[in-house]
């Protein structure tokens, strides 16, 4: 897959973006609290639609119950969508799920390098390995 590195650091961004100051998420969906790296970047629509794929608010921390098991719960995750990010977000999310979307390698390769380098700055600022 041409984005793997992407999602690597993409996946790693989001959760350590939901964790507190000691590393601890708070799944999106059921509540439990986990350190990032037991934790999911879950997606509200879909990784195969590409044009939302590396949305930041189309992802957030899951825990692997919730994100694998339980299909990543659609419906508790469209009410916590509109609750976090506004009403209708959910929706303008389905409509950006429909669009287009193609990445070459040097567009990947910008984000890449973009999430690794947030990954690194929140890891700094909270002190976390």
């Amino acid at each position: 897959m041409m984005d793997g590195k992407l999602w690597v650091q993409f996946s790693l961004y989001i959760r350590l973006r939901d964790s507190d100051e000691n590393g601890i998420c708070k799944c999106f969906t059921c509540g439990i609290r986990r350190d990032y790296k037991q934790m999911d970047a879950g997606h509200g629509i879909g990784r195969q639609h590409q044009s939302t794929k590396y949305n930041e608010q189309n992802n957030n921390a899951q825990c692997k119950k919730c994100n694998g098991f339980e299909g990543g719960k659609r419906e508790v995750y469209k009410v916590e969508m509109d609750k976090k990010y506004g009403a209708g977000t959910w929706d303008k999310m389905e409509v950006m799920s429909r669009a287009t979307c193609k990445r070459g390698k040097f567009e990947i390769d910008i984000m890449t390098e973009h999430y690794r380098k947030e990954v690194k700055r929140l890891k700094l600022e909270k002190g976390l390995k």
